[in-house]
């Protein structure tokens, strides 16, 4: 079972942070609760935990506002990463595979229509001009021992896009973190081709 996973001020994340719920899943932040009451109303409330960042600090763009006169709906998290593995994003349509792209050399990549931003353009007129992004985040996981290991994993975000990203055959969260695994296979609206992520090491 995956597990969301919250960002950590070590520019990493947290096994002890994780919460479960939906598979691979970072909840984009919670809705303020109600005044306390009970046993609790003294208690100091809890800072809000920290979420994908959708203002205007463009980090896709050399920390830019806009790229080329067009304004980013994203930013990088604190722990983004370049991957170490090299991963691989295979194209079908239908049985055919029309497209392999290399997906390791940077830690992150905008997909949608606009070519102007996309580092991957999608044309189908079901999808976004800035539709989702594949984000490399680093994950920090402490043993039982207190040994901290760090993991460089692939996540994917819908960028509320009209008519959704799908995993699996699966329709994801809008402005959630959802963590993608060897032979996933992603799809954007309504478009019929299949975006497969592949290790390298793993390609027979």
């Amino acid at each position: 079972m995956r597990r969301g996973r919250y960002l950590d001020e070590d520019a990493g994340l947290r096994e002890s942070d994780m919460q479960f719920g939906r598979p691979g899943a970072v909840p984009a932040g919670r809705a303020p609760g109600g005044p306390a009451t009970g046993a609790n109303a003294d208690a100091p409330p809890q800072a809000p935990k920290e979420t994908p960042n959708f203002g205007l600090s463009g980090a896709l763009a050399a920390d830019q506002n806009t790229y080329k006169g067009v304004v980013l709906k994203y930013s990088e998290p604190s722990e983004a990463r370049k991957p170490a593995k090299r991963y691989r994003l295979y194209v079908f349509k239908g049985k055919d595979q029309i497209d392999m792209l290399h997906i390791h050399r940077q830690s992150a990549y905008l997909l949608g229509r606009d070519r102007v931003v996309a580092d991957i353009p999608i044309d189908h007129p079901s999808c976004s001009k800035q539709h989702a992004v594949i984000q490399y985040r680093q994950i920090v996981k402490t043993d039982e021992f207190g040994q901290t290991t760090k993991t460089v994993k692939p996540y994917i975000i819908d960028l509320e896009s009209a008519n959704g990203t799908f995993v699996n055959g699966e329709k994801i969260p809008t402005s959630t973190y959802y963590e993608l695994k060897h032979s996933d296979i992603v799809k954007f609206g309504f478009s019929t081709r299949d975006y497969v992520v592949m290790l390298e090491d793993e390609v027979e």
